[in-house]
């Protein structure tokens, strides 16, 4: 199925630009930009009339009809089956109606187009079957020359979910950072401690591993992007998820830059595609994130980030997306209706905008579902009153 048309975002309407480098962009269609998809306006830098709203891992294990799919289905089944991806995107979709639809995918699924072979074990998560520990391991690596061949199944996923919404809400692609790929790839599974990789970053033969690996994944990721938006995502999050394994000078040394070659690489083929940049661990980062040095289009906020200090230091242009905390889904209707409320008047600027409501990390397994469609619900309905 080819993708619906796509709305076309034009970056050189306007003269206003953004203090991270990046000018704000118009949307326009074929009648008027307030008929655009509602998150793909904001993740623009465009007046919406409140607070677009979506939710990380908002497919997941917490609602039941998921869980008939993971329990009958492995993961990479699930992922790399379009009939099965597609129904898992849209499960919360028609139950809750949230502004952006994510494709049901994982940070790994490009790994095994460059030579790196992975499986989702139950109970166990991620596991690399040739872990990264030598420059030989790195040599041996491949670029991802045609990423519809070595990934066959994203176009129709994509396309086909394009088609599904047909700009109802915004289609979402995602990728993991280089550096959440190197982690990954060197410690072979999710280990807490990242204990090889930290071990390789404290020595020089070491950081001459990371580096390559790192420049690999930059330089190859590109081309899975692209194909993505090629398919019909409509906006790009990259989510650095292992972020918080690293100090703010570690940050900058081993994951901004790399991020920002894939950004580079996207803007220069798709420049009218806004770029979300998601950190987990951001606390203390602050003066990274809202600087120039990061130039997506959209800053996450963890949820452990002062959302009135980050609109503070971010100032009144930047978008931010976030942040409240997941585990604030297991609470009451009233404490779930307050802190969605005060997030959204701490986050927008001082024209009520310029915000996405998110939670700060990924829906966590045994959440409510109701919870999650209140969620939505109260951002739907609550507009911050201006002074």
């Amino acid at each position: 199925m080819a993708p619906a048309p796509r709305l076309h975002l034009s970056s050189s309407v306007s003269a206003r630009s953004r203090p991270h480098g990046r000018p704000l962009r118009c949307v326009s269609s074929a009648s008027s930009p307030s008929d655009g998809p509602l998150l793909l306006r904001a993740a623009a830098g465009l007046p919406t009339e409140r607070s677009p709203v979506w939710l990380m891992r908002q497919a997941g294990r917490y609602m039941a009809e998921f869980r008939e799919y993971s329990n009958k289905y492995p993961f990479r089944q699930r992922s790399e089956t379009p009939e099965i991806a597609i129904e898992l995107s849209m499960q919360p979709y028609r139950a809750f109606k949230p502004d952006g639809v994510i494709f049901f995918s994982d940070i790994l699924t490009p790994l095994p187009s460059m030579g790196i072979e992975f499986d989702v074990i139950k109970g166990k998560g991620p596991q690399i079957s040739n872990p990264v520990n030598c420059i030989h391991c790195v040599e041996a690596l491949t670029p991802i020359d045609d990423p519809a061949s070595s990934t066959p199944f994203i176009q129709p996923i994509l396309s086909t979910l394009r088609a599904e919404i047909d700009d109802e809400t915004t289609l979402c692609g995602f990728i993991g950072t280089p550096w959440t790929l190197a982690a990954y790839s060197v410690e072979g599974s999710a280990d807490r401690h990242l204990v090889k990789t930290k071990a390789m970053m404290h020595k020089e033969d070491g950081r001459k591993v990371l580096h390559a690996l790192l420049s690999h994944y930059a330089d190859n990721l590109v081309a899975y992007c692209i194909h993505q938006i090629d398919s019909g995502a409509q906006v790009l999050q990259l989510f650095d998820s292992w972020a918080h394994h690293l100090s703010p000078a570690q940050f900058r040394e081993f994951s901004l830059p790399y991020a920002e070659r894939v950004m580079a690489g996207v803007r220069a083929a798709k420049p009218d595609v806004p770029i979300i940049f998601h950190a987990n661990g951001g606390a203390g980062k602050e003066e990274i994130l809202f600087s120039s040095d990061l130039t997506s289009d959209v800053v996450g906020l963890d949820w452990n980030m002062n959302p009135a200090e980050c609109r503070s230091r971010a100032g009144q242009s930047r978008v931010l997306q976030g942040n409240v905390d997941p585990m604030v889904l297991f609470g009451d209707e009233d404490t779930i209706r307050s802190e969605v409320k005060s997030c959204i008047d701490a986050l927008t600027n001082d024209d009520g905008r310029h915000h996405i409501l998110n939670v700060g990390h990924g829906v966590v397994q045994k959440t409510p579902e109701e919870n999650v469609g209140l969620f939505i619900e109260t951002c739907k309905q609550h507009v911050r009153a201006m002074a």
